[in-house]
């Protein structure tokens, strides 16, 4: 097994500026910061959390190597008692997360750590990016398999990802969000991933004609042959040659031709016209696979409106990168010191609304109606509360006092979203297989109302405060006022 990298130093150069200070003045500080978002991309309802996983492995991870160290010390800001102390630093506190897969909202705690200060902070960038990176793109696959409506959905982005890493983890987030695999090899081997892949215009290309490629390939892969018609006439010349190689090899040996793939032209017009021409051929069997430029919107659209005769789907730059809205703003902040043994609640004030911070150290429950099953709402509680499902539940507007809902007793369930993942630096969380994380994340999305995951307009999932924590958080504002 190789060893795992250190990215120890994949880090903010100020976590280490602070963190020095931090060492002169109080290193044994506790603190609480929460990891969480303030908008979801493309406007939608929700996102799907990933990256868990590879949270877990930086901070098992976290060591400050002789190199590490030796680069420290050659800048000439830090001083030998402290570069002693990194050298030996490891993590020893408490983190709690929600678990890879589920549906997230804005503002409530996806990954909450508990540790001393220094501890806390040096960790802040690594998993900022583990998560900020994978949800934004499970979340954008999740658009585009869901627009897709059971047909299946396959990552091709490598080529247009922003480096090898992205290629990588990207396949991983897409493939947890529903895509039926990936072209990215080394994410195969990785991950277990499916890879999925043919050929492209240059093999074709490098043959005397394009039957001649067609037919190299089916004999060469008779059982899974899936060929490209559109290098040079997808009407004319593409699908004509396909169906003769069929008729000419596949079939008579016992073999059927499995896909006819388009990477150009006007999808929806050529598809239709392709899957006449295959099922007057006793071809109904063969699958259309598109690919080129497609999202959701693209995709949706084929579908719905144009009548389409698609099968699958190849999407990548748009997938890989998120391209239309290719940044997940995640966010760290402190919510709690301890001092006197007391936990002390801190806020971030600002003028903009949504940038104000819910303090304290607060648990997170999802509120299920009993009779459906469905999810109604997320609520923040302080974490020395309870909550009795016999009794009536009172949730809040995370800034509006009077602006309330009531869950009448007995008609709602409850479930903690944050499960412990280290205690005292010790692993205690199982991490889940690829595939389970998978199966999870389409079993909660099911618990989501299809109003959140429309994509123009949805409607706004609550994320409410219990009254205790907005008295809180109003006390503290008007407090810093």
């Amino acid at each position: 097994m190789d060893e795992p990298r250190n990215l120890t130093l994949v880090m903010d150069f100020y976590e280490l500026t602070m963190s020095q200070c931090y060492f002169n003045q109080n290193k044994d500080l506790e603190v609480v910061f929460d990891l969480f978002y303030r908008k979801n991309p493309d406007d939608g309802g929700l996102c799907v959390l990933a990256g868990l996983e590879q949270v877990v492995e930086y901070v098992k991870n976290l060591h400050f190597s002789k190199s590490d160290i030796e680069y420290l010390a050659s800048l000439g800001q830090f001083s030998p008692e402290f570069l002693e102390y990194l050298s030996t630093v490891r993590f020893t506190g408490d983190i709690d997360a929600i678990p890879e897969g589920t549906p997230v909202f804005p503002h409530e705690p996806l990954i909450r750590v508990r540790a001393k200060i220094i501890e806390a902070q040096l960790v802040e960038t690594a998993i900022l990016l583990a998560l900020n990176h994978q949800t934004l793109i499970a979340t954008k696959a999740r658009r585009i398999v869901q627009a897709a409506e059971g047909r299946a959905v396959m990552e091709f982005g490598a080529r247009r990802a922003h480096n090898f890493d992205a290629a990588i983890y990207g396949a991983r987030a897409a493939y947890i969000a529903g895509c039926a695999g990936s072209a990215t090899t080394y994410a195969g081997e990785k991950f277990q991933i499916p890879v999925l892949g043919t050929m492209a215009h240059s093999f074709i290309q490098s043959f005397p004609s394009e039957y001649d490629a067609f037919l190299y390939y089916a004999k060469t892969y008779p059982d899974a042959c899936t060929l490209l018609i559109d290098t040079y006439s997808t009407l004319k010349s593409g699908i004509e040659n396909a169906i003769k190689v069929a008729k000419d090899y596949l079939e008579p040996n016992g073999y059927r031709l499995k896909g006819v793939r388009i990477d150009s032209g006007d999808m929806a017009y050529l598809s239709k016209k392709v899957r006449a021409r295959l099922d007057a051929a006793g071809m109904e069997d063969c699958a259309i696979v598109v690919s080129n430029s497609l999202d959701e919107y693209v995709i949706e659209s084929l579908i719905r409106q144009q009548g389409a005769k698609i099968d699958a789907f190849g999407v990548g730059e748009n997938l890989i990168c998120s391209k239309n809205s290719p940044v997940f703003g995640g966010v760290y902040k402190m919510v709690a010191i301890k001092e006197d043994g007391r936990w002390i609640p801190k806020i971030k004030i600002s003028d903009n609304v949504g940038k104000v911070t819910n303090p304290g150290v607060k648990d997170l429950y999802r509120i299920y109606d009993r009779e459906t099953k469905m999810a109604i709402a997320d609520l923040m509680t302080l974490q020395e509360e309870t909550i009795d499902t016999n009794a009536d539940l009172r949730i809040f507007h995370p800034m509006n006092r009077w602006k309330y809902k009531v869950i009448p007793g007995g008609t709602y369930d409850v479930r903690p979203l944050l499960v412990p993942v280290f205690k005292a630096g010790e692993l205690v969380y199982d991490l889940p297989s690829l595939e389970a994380v998978r199966a999870y994340s389409k079993s909660e999305l099911d618990t989501i109302w299809d109003e959140i995951k429309r994509f123009a307009f949805p409607q706004e999932y609550y994320v409410d405060l219990s009254e205790k924590l907005l008295d809180l958080k109003l006390r503290l504002l008007e407090q810093y006022r």
